[in-house]
């Protein structure tokens, strides 16, 4: 074996790939690995995005690792504090010394004959290829494509004199106080710049299409504050991680259970915190709550932002871009400095890789997700796809904990490759995602597709997903398992020693 082989083969050292790395530091010691990082820092979206005010709109009780607290007082946390707590994790589980900086992964083969993934990278700067090989291949990239984001293309573009933006390529010497700006979108990213700016000293009006639920969520946890005091962090952490999960759980049911229940108390808590002489027909959605993701503003910072008249919100569509900014549909044109189109993301599997087994192309559309972690017919691979409806690394985290006991699993019983296979034909044309946000619906064709039955289901429920993970039995005729070969057994003096 080359000196580029190992046993497992982690791509990306975002929030996903260093907890894959350390999950198999803490649980599979005796496997050798590395991570291929595109870029020169840990952290993947948390390095990437640069824009203000950035921050999780999941609380860091649950988007935290499961197996190291998050200490920081804010529990909606910004950017910096995020990948900070990545890059301090690395470095205490020793992780950094196995990551590959600067690799862009292109393109992987599995190869049934050597029972080998066979990975092949591109350094961006200097041009030159670099292969690595490893038995297992475990895609932790995260979902969207990082040289990209979503922008449609707006008519009279080229007439408009100032600057457009999409906050996916933040320029750092953007100059925005005292100018006017018009953010386009009404996501999670756009009902964090709109407050985040104004205070700043920017005029800033939010351009939607149709509006979207916010929820106001405490800046602090003020029960862990207390709790602190006299309890190990640890402990905190797992108490207030459990109570989140639980009201994260909750609101979700019961917002496909009673929707109409739930967006009466959400549109009245908005009104509460805008006033009433608020328009609210710019927060009366016309979807029930979670048929897309609910926004989470901490403290309400952007209902404080528009009451005090800091901003301002803008319903309608767009008919073009002008010389001085946009004119609507309704005849009103928005005067504009700065136009950033905070539009969204474009989903991308696998992180753009080329992947084939034994040279034939795998397209994902063509798969089903085996269990939310693997993909029918390729063997020996992993991925990680956080939940849409809850924090990403709590699905992270169950994934990687069962990687490491299919692992375990496959060196106790001697084999050498496994692969998830439908015998009982369970495929259907629904997407392993079912959620009708825009960026989701775009992304159909490209996505993994959905099973009529379990293990070929995508729940999005924690709870569900939990003992099936991190409890359920191996092998359950669903998973193949294949080239065996004898398992050293230890003797009985090696064995008392624990060698």
């Amino acid at each position: 074996m080359s000196n580029n082989h190992v046993d497992v083969l982690i791509i990306g050292a975002g929030l996903s790939g260093i907890g894959a790395a350390c999950h198999l530091t803490r649980k599979c010691p005796n496997h050798t690995y590395a991570i291929i990082e595109r870029r020169e820092r840990i952290g993947g979206t948390w390095d990437l995005f640069k824009y203000p005010g950035i921050r999780s709109d999941s609380d860091m009780f649950t988007l935290g690792y499961s197996f190291r607290p998050w200490t920081e007082p804010k529990v909606l946390a910004d950017g910096p504090s995020i990948r900070q707590y990545v890059e301090d994790t690395a470095e205490e589980y020793g992780v950094k010394r196995h990551i590959r900086f600067g690799r862009k992964v292109v393109k992987a083969n599995w190869s049934s004959d050597d029972k080998l993934w066979t990975i092949e990278t591109t350094n961006e700067e200097t041009g030159e290829t670099e292969t690595f090989t490893s038995n297992f291949l475990f895609s932790c990239t995260g979902y969207y494509n990082y040289d990209q984001g979503f922008r449609p293309d707006f008519p009279g573009e080229q007439d408009f004199k100032g600057q457009i933006i999409h906050p996916q390529h933040w320029p750092e010497d953007l100059e925005y106080q005292g100018k006017k700006v018009v953010v386009i979108g009404s996501g999670a990213t756009a009902v964090t710049l709109v407050p985040a700016m104004a205070k700043e000293g920017a005029q800033v009006t939010m351009l939607q299409r149709s509006p979207t639920y916010i929820a106001t969520v405490p800046e602090t946890d003020p029960i862990s504050v207390q709790l602190r005091r006299f309890l190990p962090e640890m402990v905190v952490y797992r108490l207030a991680r459990t109570r989140n999960i639980g009201i994260q759980r909750m609101v979700f049911k019961l917002s496909k259970q009673r929707p109409k229940l739930v967006r009466r108390a959400l549109l009245a808590a908005a009104k509460r915190q805008l006033g009433e002489d608020f328009d609210m027909t710019h927060f009366r959605p016309h979807y029930n709550p979670w048929d897309e993701r609910l926004c989470a503003v901490p403290n309400g910072d952007l209902f404080k932002s528009l009451r005090k008249g800091e901003t301002e919100v803008v319903t309608d569509h767009i008919e073009r871009f002008t010389e001085n900014g946009i004119l609507l549909k309704s005849g009103k044109e928005l005067e504009a400095d700065i136009i950033i189109t905070a539009t969204g993301l474009n989903i991308q599997m696998l992180g753009g890789v080329e992947g084939t087994v034994d040279g034939k192309a795998v397209n994902p559309n063509d798969t089903m997700v085996y269990k939310g972690a693997m993909l029918k017919d390729v063997p020996n691979m992993a991925l990680v796809f956080g939940y849409t409806n809850s924090s990403w690394t709590l699905k992270a985290d169950l994934v990687c904990e069962y990687v490491c006991r299919l692992l375990n699993h496959m060196d106790k019983t001697g084999a050498r490759t496994v692969t998830p296979r439908d015998r009982e034909d369970c495929s259907t044309d629904e997407n392993f995602l079912g959620m009708r946000s825009g960026y989701i619906q775009r992304a159909h064709d490209e996505l993994p597709k959905q099973g009529s039955r379990h293990p070929w289901q995508v729940v999005q429920n924690y709870l569900y997903d939990l003992p099936r993970l991190r409890f359920g039995n191996i092998e359950d005729g669903v998973l193949e398992f294949g080239d065996h070969q004898p398992v050293k057994k230890k003797g009985l003096v090696a064995s008392l020693l624990g060698a």
